[in-house]
């Protein structure tokens, strides 16, 4: 047992971080939401993690946003080896950020299904929300596929660009799906 403890002692926070899913979000919400249940209406509790998982989504794109600023003048310089390294920095942390907004996502998707099946029920509104929640996701992912993945740094300040012009497309849809669920449902 000890030496369980003192092999895992390392890891710990790592193999947190670096988990190859987003299974273990979902469980924790999982555990929470079977755990409160009883305590709470199975409506609010839905809406909680609706919210929690959106700002999950929301934050995850917002600290992007803040990281990549910082950035820009290390992955637009002249210094190539510099560059280097401060993009495998970016493309770990993309990938970090990707498990919470899938986690965020997926959560969005099971609660706001949820939420409307038992609930609210299948209105207009409901199936406009989810339609912005799906356009989102395929702008974002086209966006990145076509513009984002083919940038090899270091590069110019113009083709950097191409990461805010993104940030502009998710943000812009994060304030349409706000606006049509506080002022339409």
């Amino acid at each position: 047992m000890h030496n369980r403890q003192r092999a895992g002692h390392g890891l710990a926070s790592k193999s947190r971080l670096d988990n190859r899913s987003s299974g273990g979000y979902l469980a924790l919400c999982i555990i929470f939401f079977t755990t409160t249940a009883a305590a709470m209406e199975l409506h609010t509790v839905l809406r909680f993690f609706h919210v929690v998982s959106f700002a999950a989504w929301f934050g995850s794109v917002l600290a992007s946003l803040f990281l990549l600023k910082t950035l820009e003048p290390k992955l637009t310089g002249t210094d190539r080896q510099q560059a280097d390294e401060y993009a495998a920095l970016l493309r770990n942390y993309i990938g970090l950020e990707t498990k919470v907004a899938d986690a965020g996502v997926i959560g969005v998707l099971v609660s706001g299904i949820l939420l409307a099946a038992l609930h609210h029920g299948w209105t207009l509104w409901v199936y406009v929300k989810s339609g912005l929640i799906v356009l989102q996701i395929a702008l974002t992912l086209g966006y990145i596929i076509r513009a984002i993945r083919p940038l090899q740094y270091p590069c110019t300040s113009t083709e950097f660009r191409r990461w805010f012009r993104l940030f502009g497309i998710s943000l812009s849809m994060f304030t349409l799906v706000l606006l049509c669920s506080f002022f339409l449902l």
